[in-house]
Order: C-alpha cells, then structure tokens, then sequence
C-alpha cells in the first residue's frame, strides 16, 4: 500500500428560485459542464465556510446556509479520485457588485429540473441531479449536525 487513502471533501449549494435552480458552466477537462457552484474544502475553514466562500467566488453572490441537503460519496469511474461532497440549501443572497467569477466558470446560468434532466450529459457528476433530486423530495437535515473543532 503507498499511503493512506482519503477522499477529496468537497461542497456545494443547491439554490431554487421559482422552480429553478442555479448552475455554473464550466471549463473542464472533459469541456464544459454544468454543476452547482462548488469547490474544495480548504485548511482550517469549517464546511459552512467553505461553501459560503465558494458560492461567493462561483455566483458572485452571498449565500446563507440554513439546512444540509446531503452528504455524497462519489468514486469517479476512472478511479482516480473519490468525492465527499457536502450539499447546503439556503438563502441566495444578493449579487456582488463588481465581483468576478472564478477562473474557468463561463456562466451562471438557471434551469428547471426537467431541463436539467435532459442534459444529463453536460453534468460535471451525477452529483448535480442527485442533490437536485433530494432537495425536491424534501431533504433538509439541520445545520446543527455539523461540528468544527478549531
């Protein structure tokens, strides 16, 4: 064995406004593709703020966490890395003036759930329908389960 294994921690929002969710579209190495803004967990930030911050950098908007949706385990196929990805829903708020989105993020863009299931192949995992999906079925657990140390 050549070391120990741990899974790449990720987060991401899912934000509806009137039956439409928000999405990025972005660059990859696969081209572009559609995702909920998201992003690494960084050192010492806590998942709230993480998903705060990469909301912020990926919409250009603020975000106020209010409930987890879900927590994913994702090995992608070419098994090269596997994905813990913590998803938050909450209050998207206002834009940012004059704040640029991150590098490789083309476009904010809004889709109601059957447009976004009939994409289905632009979709950076299938992460993104899935946290859509649970967020529909009504999946809301509180922000107290989550405990930082630091």
């Amino acid at each position: 064995m050549s070391g120990i294994w741990r899974p790449n921690v990720t987060v991401a929002s899912v934000l509806e406004r009137d039956g439409r969710f928000m999405l990025v579209e972005e660059e990859t190495e696969g081209g572009l593709r559609l995702n909920q803004p998201a992003g690494h967990l960084e050192a010492q930030e806590s998942l709230l703020d993480a998903v705060v911050r990469e909301t912020r950098e990926e919409t250009a908007h603020r975000f106020l966490p209010e409930y987890l949706v879900g927590v994913y385990l994702w090995p992608r196929p070419s098994g090269d890395v596997t994905y813990l990805r913590f998803t938050f829903g909450g209050e998207l708020g206002e834009q940012i003036q004059g704040a640029r989105l991150d590098d490789g993020i083309v476009a904010v863009v809004w889709m109601t759930p059957d447009e976004l299931r009939a994409c289905s192949s632009r979709h950076r995992s299938p992460l993104v329908m899935q946290c859509v999906e649970d967020y529909l079925a009504g999946r809301r657990f509180p922000l107290d389960l989550l405990r930082h140390y630091g």
